[in-house]
């Protein structure tokens, strides 16, 4: 169920917010507005993307609310939302030297608030925490589909340009996370790097890609708006995956062998098994996307026949600074990717704006 309240009065002290009651029951109330505390800071939020996560999370995947082989990881009354961009409004003075920024400033923040003690974070792998603590899932970390947040005292905070505007810098979190990706696939200049799907993370994907000079970016994709962008984003080729065997073309680029990486961006089963097919021996598979359905493959082709890499990639460490840098330098063409910005009262035509697929790319709310 997908509850909007229309009349929610304009009481002091209190503010719009979605909030997670569990898989499907997601509603819009009135919560009061929160306080920083020592080593926080408030911010108003400006815009807050709608990620696939979300939906995933709203539809009730395992990944989020468990199953037969996992416990559940996400929490109920919790407000959702993790690619966030706003403006400080307070901020103790612990946090304005932690975290470089004051009363005023745009701020983006990380996703995960990372305990810093567990053996991940004590070993560098911050994003990997034990205790994993992600704005928007966990009642410790609320997100941002409210009027104002909390920013936490463990969050990792970075300054954006006043001047870019909010939708754009709240890409900053899918566009970080796209870049991980890209390091995870050790793309060297002689490589032919073919990405699935041109939504926000793949075309992110397309544009760390780029960034790395190698000899072919090759977007796949059904939708040709979204493949135009690609092309504008970086991609060398595009392959309409609806009009042309995708597996047949790139072998075809590639006299035969295959593509050397395949970034899979697209969290549909038959990708999996597209990108093992169309990698060349010794290739090297990067999977970023979050799956609401499991996904069969033959194993065989990743050991005996290609002896293939296959690695995972999960947020964006380290990779803020290089997102926030492309976003400021105008390399994506982020007013088209941007599609829609959308009153937090419209929150449930975000979702289902998201789950279709083919009538928007990114998707934000600006409480």
């Amino acid at each position: 169920m997908v509850e909007t309240v229309e009349a929610l009065g304009n009481a002091e002290g209190t503010m719009q917010a979605v909030v997670c009651h569990g898989p499907g029951d997601y509603r819009l109330e009135r919560l009061p507005v929160p306080t920083a505390g020592p080593g926080e800071a408030l911010i108003r939020v400006e815009a807050v993307g709608i990620c696939a996560s979300d939906l995933k999370c709203f539809h009730g995947a395992a990944k989020f609310w468990g199953d037969a082989t996992r416990p559940a990881w996400a929490e109920t009354q919790v407000v959702p939302g993790h690619e966030v961009a706003g403006r400080v409004v307070a901020i103790s003075p612990e946090a304005r030297e932690r975290w470089q920024v004051d009363e005023g400033d745009r701020v983006v923040v990380e996703q995960i608030v990372p305990c810093g003690a567990c053996r991940y974070c004590l070993e560098g792998a911050y994003h990997m925490c034990q205790v994993h603590n992600i704005y928007g899932f966990k009642r410790a970390t609320q997100g941002g589909m409210q009027e104002y947040m909390v920013l936490t005292r463990g969050s990792l905070v970075h300054r954006v340009r006043s001047d870019i505007p909010p939708a754009h810098a709240a890409f900053a979190e899918p566009l970080s996370c796209a870049l991980h990706a890209v390091e995870r696939a050790r793309i060297g200049f002689s490589d032919v790097v073919v990405v699935a799907g041109c939504g926000p993370i793949g075309l992110g994907m397309i544009a760390g890609a780029a960034a790395k000079s190698p000899a072919q970016v090759i977007a796949l994709d059904l939708e040709p708006r979204k493949l135009e962008l690609a092309a504008r984003t970086g991609a060398t080729v595009t392959i309409d995956i609806g009009k042309q065997d995708p597996v047949a073309t790139v072998m075809e680029l590639t006299d035969g062998y295959g593509a050397d990486v395949y970034l899979e961006g697209t969290g549909h089963p038959s990708a999996v098994v597209q990108g093992l097919s169309l990698l060349r021996k010794l290739g090297r598979f990067v999977e970023y996307s979050v799956f609401k359905d499991e996904v069969s493959v033959d194993w065989t082709i990743i050991s005996d026949d290609k002896e293939l890499d296959v690695l995972g990639a999960h947020l964006g460490p380290n990779c803020w600074p290089a997102a926030i840098r492309l976003i400021e330098e105008g390399r994506l063409p982020l007013d088209d990717i941007c599609t829609h910005q959308l009153p937090i009262s419209e929150f449930a035509h975000g979702l289902d704006l998201v789950a279709s697929g083919s009538q928007s790319i990114k998707v934000s709310l600006l409480p």
